[in-house]
């Protein structure tokens, strides 16, 4: 049986439904929770005031847990980066609490690696993923791997339109394309272009940077990419993953053939850092778990891309 704290670092549960269901369903898959004191705490839009939300984290790195997992994400971690618990943090997952969650929870992981070179896990929340109607089998797999230490990567079809944009003859190379003991980092984009110019984004040559995003159309995800481009971020990497980008809708009078297939294929003119699509993770049922700031290797052979780091 594995300890799984919950808390609520960034935006208010608004949905005790889900959240009730997702508490439920761990202790179904057999694992032992413990909710944190203030994890259903509202205070504007966040989850109670900063002070709250900071002794929140503090408890999460104190409990011992095997998982310390967020209700959700929304918004809430950047204004309190400059006051994280860093050693506390640091402490709990050498002492083996994996840190694991998505969206917003990107900033607290991206400031851990930039400061202390900790890893942590991009992964589920409870209230969208555990708490959904029908949980993901895929997801609740990637996370029973995690709870008794057998994940060792992570594996995807890449779409057809990613082998096009390959050099003539690479789409049945042996291997198109494969690196090797890069560290793998990212997470939300919207976040990760937050933190470009300050202390809380690591500074990583050679990576394998990761980036999803929802309710973001099309045209705000290429803004955001290129300032990731002219800040010098993705020409620094050995490789972009593209992970799923929804919820968005187009404006076809307006729009008129501009699309996510069109950001991605600019994006590939403009730097030489290979970009792939069809990552399963993101803010979508089906999605794997990753090690955030864990050495990995990457290899493309066809439509088949395999992250392994096990």
């Amino acid at each position: 049986m594995s300890h799984i704290y919950i808390y609520s670092p960034s935006s208010a549960v608004r949905d005790k439904a889900a959240f009730r269901r997702g508490v439920a369903r761990l202790k179904v898959l057999g694992h032992e929770v413990e909710i944190d004191e203030a994890a259903l705490s509202s205070h504007m839009r966040f989850a109670g005031d900063d002070a709250t939300r900071l002794a929140a984290i503090g408890r999460a790195a104190a409990s011992g847990a095997d998982v310390a997992l967020i209700s959700r994400g929304g918004y809430g971690l950047t204004r309190i980066l400059g006051e994280l618990p860093f050693k506390k943090i640091t402490k709990a997952i050498e002492g083996g609490t994996r840190f694991v969650g998505l969206s917003d929870f990107t900033a607290l992981q991206m400031a851990l690696l930039a400061k202390t070179g900790a890893c942590t896990w991009a992964g589920p929340a409870l209230g969208e993923d555990f708490g959904a109607e029908a949980p993901d089998d895929i997801m609740e797999a990637c996370f029973g791997d995690l709870m008794i230490g057998q994940g060792e990567g992570a594996g995807w079809r890449l779409p057809a339109t990613d082998v096009a944009f390959m050099k003539p003859g690479k789409a049945d190379a042996q291997p198109a394309l494969r690196v090797r003991s890069a560290t793998l980092w990212g997470g939300n984009l919207n976040v990760i272009c937050a933190l470009v110019g300050t202390p809380y984004l690591p500074a990583i040559t050679g990576g394998i940077l990761f980036l999803e995003d929802t309710n973001e159309h099309p045209y705000r995800i290429e803004r955001q990419l290129t300032q990731l481009l002219n800040a010098g971020i993705l020409g620094r990497q050995k490789a972009v993953l593209m992970g799923s980008f929804n919820r968005f809708k187009l404006v076809p009078g307006y729009d008129r053939g501009f699309k996510l297939q069109t950001v991605v294929d600019w994006l590939r003119s403009q730097t030489k850092t290979p970009v792939f699509t069809g990552l399963p993770f993101g803010h979508v049922p089906t999605k794997v778990l990753l090690p955030v700031g864990q050495k990995v290797d990457l290899m493309v052979e066809g439509r088949d891309a395999l992250i392994y780091w096990g």
